[in-house]
C-alpha cells in the first residue's frame, strides 16, 4: 500500500519511487489534503449502494476513499505512465474498475450498464478540460444524480454566477438547465503536489432528471440555439445578436418577441436568466414554425 497520499512527503516518495513527474501538459496537481478530500466525497453524499465514477484518479488518493464508501468504483485515467502507481496505491481496493482512455471518448453507458445506481460522478478535473468534461457529462442523458468535482475557482464562478455579473454567461445558463450547482469549498494552491498557480473550488452539482420537463422547453435545440447566439457577441444588445445568430426568425419578430416578454429592446443576453432564456427560445420556436 502506498501510505497516506494526503501528504505531500508520501506523494512525492511514491512519484520517485516509480520515476513519474506530473505532467504539466496535462494538469496533473495531485490533491495531498485531508480536510478538501472529506469535503469532496461527503458533498457527493456517497454510500454503499452507488456506483461511482471517478476521472482522472492520478494517485488513487480520491480514488480509496470512494472505494471505502461506495459499492464500485469506475476510474478513468487518460495517463498510462500510472498503471504501476495506482497498482501499488490501490492493491487492497477490490472494488476499483480501472478504465484507461480519455473520459471525453469512453463510452459511458457501456460502462455503467452492468452496474446498479444511483450514479454518482466524483473528480479531480484537470483544468484544460473541465468544461468539455462537464458538459459532456451534463448533456449525456445519463441518469446522473450528484456530480462533484474540483475544478479551477474561476470556472466553478462562471457556473454559479447570476445575471448581470461579470462572470455570467451561456456556460452558466447551460450548466444551471442541467442541474443545480452550488460551492462547497475553496481550495488553496498549497492543498496540491505540486501546487498550480490558480486556487480550486470544490463544486457540487445536482443532476436534474428531466430539463425539458423540468424547465418547460418546447425544443432543446432551439433553446441553445437561441442561448448560443445571445451571447455568442456579448457587446451587440440581444436583438442584433439574436438577428445575426441563425435563429431563422425575422428581426421584427424578434423585437415583437422581446417586447412581450416585457424586455427592454436595447437588453443584452448577459441580463436574461435561465426562466428568460426558456421562454425566449419557446417564443422562437413558436415564430418558427
Amino acid at each position: 500500500m502506498a501510505g497516506d497520499l494526503t501528504k505531500p512527503s508520501v506523494v512525492a516518495a511514491l512519484l520517485a519511487r516509480h520515476r513519474l513527474r506530473p505532467s504539466k501538459g496535462l494538469g496533473q496537481n495531485f490533491l495531498c489534503d485531508s480536510n478538501a478530500l472529506q469535503r469532496i466525497v461527503d458533498a457527493a453524499e456517497v454510500t454503499e449502494s452507488d456506483t461511482c465514477v471517478e476521472i482522472g484518479p492520478g494517485l488513487g488518493t480520491l480514488t480509496r476513499e470512494l472505494s471505502r464508501r461506495c459499492r464500485h468504483v469506475i476510474a478513468i485515467e487518460k495517463d498510462r505512465k500510472f498503471t504501476p502507481v495506482l497498482a501499488d496505491s490501490l492493491s487492497e481496493c477490490g472494488n476499483v474498475e480501472m478504465v484507461w482512455g480519455d473520459a471525453l471518448q469512453v463510452d459511458m453507458a457501456a460502462l455503467l450498464a452492468p452496474h446498479p445506481g444511483p450514479y454518482k460522478v466524483v473528480a479531480n478535473l484537470p483544468y484544460y478540460i473541465t468544461t468539455p468534461i462537464l458538459m459532456s457529462l451534463l448533456e449525456s442523458g445519463l441518469p446522473w444524480e450528484r456530480l462533484v468535482f474540483l475544478m479551477q475557482k474561476e470556472v466553478a464562478l462562471r457556473i454559479v454566477a447570476k445575471p448581470g455579473s461579470s462572470d455570467y454567461g451561456a456556460l452558466s445558463v447551460a450548466a444551471g438547465y442541467y442541474a443545480q450547482a452550488q460551492i462547497v469549498a475553496h481550495v488553496p494552491p498549497q492543498a496540491f503536489f505540486p501546487p498550480p498557480k490558480v486556487s480550486s473550488t470544490v463544486l457540487l452539482l445536482q443532476a436534474i432528471a428531466n430539463p425539458v420537463e423540468h424547465h418547460g422547453v418546447l425544443d432543446q435545440k432551439v433553446f441553445f440555439a437561441t442561448l448560443k447566439a445571445a451571447f455568442g457577441q456579448r457587446r451587440k444588445t440581444l436583438l442584433n445578436a439574436l438577428a445575426g445568430g441563425g435563429t431563422h426568425v425575422s428581426k421584427d419578430d424578434l423585437r415583437q418577441i422581446i417586447a412581450s416578454l416585457g424586455l427592454r429592446e436595447d437588453i443584452r443576453g448577459e441580463a436574461l436568466s435561465l426562466a428568460d432564456f426558456v421562454r425566449l427560445g419557446n417564443e422562437i420556436f413558436q415564430a418558427g414554425r
